[in-house]
């Protein structure tokens, strides 16, 4: 009796161990993000879903873009989080990245499913946030320099080597900065006026909130950025006010896409579920990201520069979110621009 309880309780073990177990799941991502919010997004994450080690890579926009098509025949990246919408529509128009419809679209505001909608849900709107310029409040008063309230105050002699942005090659921010300037003056007038302000330029950078950020600590004045990344710096205490120019101004979806034939296929989609929601998204603000998040539910931060008080274009993301134009508008920027830069 007793061998026979014995028996079935080894043969009742055999069965469990033969039962599957959960393996832990892995994540390679690229964030387009600020790599402070990166970070904290990245840690949160792991701490929700413990079985998901995240392996994260912080690039701009551009540059993540450039990683996820060499590495199209050979996928190492399975999900792409944040950055300027345009290349993520770039990679979603080359078949770079992948469909996929979460059940949490629906909270989404119009912005991101419309989004989502023109790319065939290859990506989707997780945050938004106004182009614009912070400026060091301090060395504006030092140098006796008027407050630039307009994308014209740029063009002025005094400003002269006082002006940081960055190369729209790598950085989603200049792009956006690029096709926002095509659209409000056409694209000769553009590139006339990017020519002379090309003058008031000291530096290109690689990253887009970079310029704000050397504004911040008097490196230089002016930093052409998405408003957010101003009033970033601004809450930190330094002497940075935020500007929304007066012609009027283009802005970002930040978005999120799954690399066509990711390896970790199943993690990705929970990542992207995961990122579209309230909870995650009202997080953001915690690491001083002051965008506004795509879930209508999501908490807004007070700081947050809201799109009711900015004088917004009706910016074109599908055209220039497209291959063909990005490329010409990139070829003749480093043509016209980048090849005399400073």
């Amino acid at each position: 009796m007793h061998r026979v309880t014995l028996m079935a309780a080894l043969a009742a073990g055999s069965a469990l161990s033969a039962l599957p177990v959960h393996a832990a799941g892995k994540l390679n991502m690229i964030c387009s993000a600020d790599v402070v919010v990166c970070e904290q997004m990245t840690n949160l994450f792991e701490q929700q879903h413990p079985n998901i080690k995240v392996s994260m890579v912080r690039l701009s926009a551009g540059e993540a873009y450039a990683r996820i098509r060499t590495e199209a025949r050979n996928p190492r990246t399975d999900i792409w989080w944040a950055g300027t919408g345009d290349p993520h529509m770039q990679a979603a128009e080359e078949g770079l990245t992948q469909p996929y419809k979460s059940p949490l679209l629906d909270q989404q505001q119009d912005w991101a499913r419309k989004q989502a909608a023109s790319a065939g849900y290859r990506t989707v709107g997780v945050y938004a946030g106004a182009l614009g310029w912070g400026y060091n409040t301090k060395l504006l008063a030092e140098k006796k320099l008027k407050v630039p309230a307009c994308w014209s105050d740029l063009l002025d002699p005094a400003y002269k080597g006082e002006i940081q942005m960055a190369n729209p090659n790598s950085s989603g921010t200049a792009y956006n900065t690029l096709a926002t300037l095509v659209q409000i003056m056409g694209e000769d007038p553009a590139f006339e006026y990017l020519k002379k302000l090309n003058a008031n330029i000291s530096q290109y950078t690689k990253s887009g909130s970079a310029p704000v950020k050397a504004a911040a600590r008097g490196e230089t004045t002016v930093g052409i950025v998405f408003m957010h990344d101003a009033v970033a710096m601004q809450v930190d205490g330094f002497p940075v006010k935020a500007v929304a120019p007066c012609e009027g101004t283009g802005f970002e979806i930040g978005s999120m896409s799954i690399v066509k034939g990711a390896r970790n296929l199943a993690d990705a989609k929970i990542w992207y579920d995961w990122a579209l929601g309230a909870e995650a998204q009202s997080h953001m603000k915690d690491a001083k990201s002051f965008q506004l998040p795509s879930n209508r539910n999501a908490a807004i931060s007070e700081y947050a520069p809201r799109f009711e008080n900015i004088k917004l274009i009706d910016y074109d993301f599908k055209t220039y979110g497209a291959t063909d134009k990005r490329k010409a508008l990139l070829s003749r920027w480093d043509k016209e621009i980048g090849a005399s830069a400073q």
